[in-house]
């Protein structure tokens, strides 16, 4: 199915975590110049993307918080395609590399993990909903 598509689009994205850590840092900086509760949604959601580039590193039994800590300072300094290298246990630039992922893909990826995470919002809306005017009995009748 990945192959398919990569030959239908010709896009292509670094893979590695490569293009997380990209999003989490634009994320990050957007972040920063909003305030309240949307501020908090969008660190975390950037948080959330961090979680490939971990999991790559832990399935291959590098240190995790070693690895991050690099991407980070890497693509804070500019490094867009830097990912994790599970053959030197470091990082590399993924691209060059020619770690690809179609974009396609990647960008469904995301469609979908945001639409999952709007329903599953929209049905704790739903079960939390305030204005219910139901109370709940005790647990122990005659109490």
């Amino acid at each position: 199915m990945i192959v398919r598509r990569a030959l239908k689009n010709d896009s292509v994205v670094a893979g590695g975590g490569a293009i997380e850590m990209e999003l989490s840092k634009e994320l990050r900086n957007y972040a920063k110049t909003i305030h309240g509760k949307e501020q908090l949604l969008i660190t975390a959601y950037a948080r959330a993307l961090e979680i490939i580039p971990r999991q790559l590193c832990e399935n291959a039994g590098f240190d995790a918080i070693t690895i991050l800590n690099k991407l980070r300072q890497r693509h804070a300094q500019g490094g867009k395609w830097m990912g994790v290298d599970i053959l030197t246990e470091d990082i590399c630039d993924n691209f060059d590399a020619c770690v690809w992922e179609p974009s396609i893909v990647k960008r469904n990826a995301l469609t979908a993990a945001c639409e999952a995470c709007c329903t599953i919002l929209s049905i704790d809306e739903t079960v939390k909903n305030p204005n219910s005017n139901y109370k709940a009995p005790n647990a122990m009748p005659g109490m």
